[in-house]
Order: C-alpha cells, then sequence, then structure tokens
C-alpha cells in the first residue's frame, strides 16, 4: 500500500509541476519543517570549479593504476576499476549510466555513458575523453586529464541542480589508444534518429599537461572554436588552432555527421610513457581546462530553467 502523502509533499509536487523549487531555510532562519516558494535561481555564468576538484578524480585514477600494476590500459584490471570509479560517482549524483560493453583484441572493454535527465531529449550536447592509458603507465595527462575534467563537470551539474535546455551527455570511451575502439563502437551502432538528436560533440583529451601557458583548439567547427577562444581570452590565456584530425574520439563522430570540437594542454614529455604520472599534470592546468569544459557545456546545452546558486562553503563531497 502507497504511504499516505503528506500536505507539504503534495504542495511540493504541484510546485514542481509549474516550475517552481522549494529554498531551503538560511541557517538561524525559519522553522524546520517550514519552506517557501520561490522561482528557480539563474546564475549570469557557469560556475568556476577549484583546481582540487578535478584533481581529485585524477588521484583516484592513480590509485586504480598502482593497484593493478601500474596500468589501466584495456583488458587490464586497472582499466575495470576506472570504469567503476566513474560510474559511481555518475550513479550517485542522479545520472542516467550506461557501461557498455564491447571485446577487443579477446579482452573485455567497456564505454561509460551518462545522461543528465533534464533538457531536451532530441537536442544533445555531448562531452567526451577516453579513459584507457597505455599499457606502459597509468596515462593521467593522457587521459585521466580529460576524463577527470568532464567528470567534474558532469558533477557540477548535479551539485547546481542544472535545467538545460539542451540534454548532456557524457561518454568515457575504452580502447582509445588501441585505434578509438570505444567510441567507434558506440557511434557505428547508434540509429539514424539518435545521430540525428547529438548537436555537438566536444572531446577532452590530454588536458592537464604542466606548465601550459597556452591551450590549443579543435579547428574542427568554427563556432565552437570561438566559443573557446573567448572564454581563454576572457581568462587572458592566448590559444592556437590545432588539427587532431583522426587521432581521437571526436573522429568517431565527426564520421557520422557530428559537428565536433575539442581542447588540448601544451606538450607532455611524457606521452605514453610510465612517467605519465600525477607529477606529469599541473593543477592549475587541470582545473583551466575544467572550468572551459563546464563553460562549454553550459554555453552549448543553454540554461532553462535556471540553478541553484553555487557556494563553495555549502558543498559536501564524499571522496
Amino acid at each position: 500500500m502507497k504511504p499516505r502523502r503528506t500536505l507539504l509533499t503534495t504542495v511540493a509536487a504541484l510546485a514542481a509541476s509549474a516550475g517552481l523549487v522549494f529554498a531551503s531555510a538560511p541557517a538561524g532562519g525559519a522553522s524546520p519543517g517550514s519552506a517557501s516558494l520561490q522561482a528557480p535561481e539563474r546564475v549570469a555564468a557557469p560556475p568556476e570549479v577549484p583546481d582540487e576538484y578535478p584533481m581529485a578524480h585524477l588521484r583516484q585514477l592513480q590509485s586504480a593504476a598502482d593497484a593493478n600494476g601500474g596500468t589501466r590500459a584495456h583488458g587490464r584490471p586497472g582499466y575495470r576499476a576506472s570504469v567503476d570509479y566513474v560510474a559511481g560517482k555518475l550513479n550517485a549524483a542522479g545520472f542516467q549510466v550506461t557501461v557498455q560493453p564491447f571485446t577487443h583484441n579477446g579482452a573485455a572493454g567497456w564505454n561509460v555513458i551518462a545522461d543528465w535527465p533534464h533538457g531536451d531529449p532530441n537536442q544533445i550536447v555531448f562531452l567526451g575523453a577516453h579513459l584507457d592509458s597505455v599499457t606502459a603507465g597509468p596515462g593521467i595527462n593522457d587521459n585521466a586529464s580529460g576524463s577527470g575534467a568532464i567528470l567534474e563537470t558532469a558533477l557540477t551539474a548535479a551539485r547546481v541542480g542544472l535545467r538545460p535546455t539542451k540534454r548532456l551527455r557524457f561518454g568515457w570511451w575504452g580502447a582509445e589508444e588501441l585505434g578509438l575502439i570505444g567510441s567507434r563502437y558506440y557511434a557505428n551502432r547508434l540509429p539514424s534518429a539518435e545521430r540525428s538528436r547529438i548537436k555537438s560533440y566536444v572531446n577532452f583529451d590530454m588536458v592537464g599537461a604542466r606548465n601550459t601557458t597556452t591551450w590549443g583548439v579543435y579547428n574542427d567547427n568554427a563556432s565552437m572554436r570561438s566559443m573557446f577562444e573567448a572564454y581563454f581570452r576572457s581568462k587572458g590565456i592566448g590559444t592556437r588552432p590545432i588539427n587532431i584530425a583522426g587521432r581521437s574520439d571526436h573522429a568517431s563522430f565527426a564520421a557520422i555527421g557530428v559537428p565536433v570540437s575539442g581542447i588540448a594542454s601544451g606538450s607532455d614529455p611524457c606521452y605514453h610513457q610510465r612517467c605519465d604520472n600525477l607529477s606529469n599534470v599541473g593543477a592549475n592546468v587541470e582545473g583551466r581546462s575544467t572550468n572551459a569544459a563546464i563553460h562549454a557545456a553550459w554555453t552549448l546545452a543553454g540554461e532553462g530553467g535556471g540553478t541553484k546558486p553555487f557556494h563553495d562553503a555549502s558543498i559536501t563531497r564524499v571522496r
């Protein structure tokens, strides 16, 4: 038998259907159980998160490698541990999460796909990054940096209660280092109707290299390139156009007709080597790339029903 709904629950449901939210009572304000109705607050600009937030994810992915032979490569236990970490965070934050299995070279691999269940499902803004490393090392710049940046973007959307006009989708791809295997597996199996719903795909591959002062911006799409250039310019940071061509997962989406873009940090002295560990990443670089990803998500998806205000002091996070 269903429990009897309280008056407050009923009012809250009616308020939600009308596009209203309950505001939490401030400390020392109204007594527990009381509430007031207000329209959702809107923010003038996307929030910016501290460098520590995405770096916490990179530390977890480093730990996944350390506990599993020093690598997070396709088919290795460190990769499965990485998948479990990302999927667990997203599930806890209220995303609709799919762990998509595939097989390559006789070994199991997985993609993680997460939808923020708000916004128009016929207009999808997709942010993606590959989650695997090479076998030689833990792959923290390549590509825990991109994976952590979009994971923190997703968690920020959940934290502030983002209600975008378009649907936000995030993807973490397996076996990229073996030839874009995971992203191609996902993209090539999309029905044509589903492909047409994806309005943009933005890629984050190697975005945390230490000592970066100028960011690379993919030159595939003029509009999204201008968006990123304007963001970095507003921070007093230079950019350069780059042509990644078919060397990262955005190519799997370009091949099915989706407009693509992305960013990358500076040169990586530990590219595909054992020394691509936490010391190979600059926290300030990772933080800036993460905030650029947040800016892209907010800008491309649009702000529909508003968000809750973002206050660092009010955030409770389990690490």
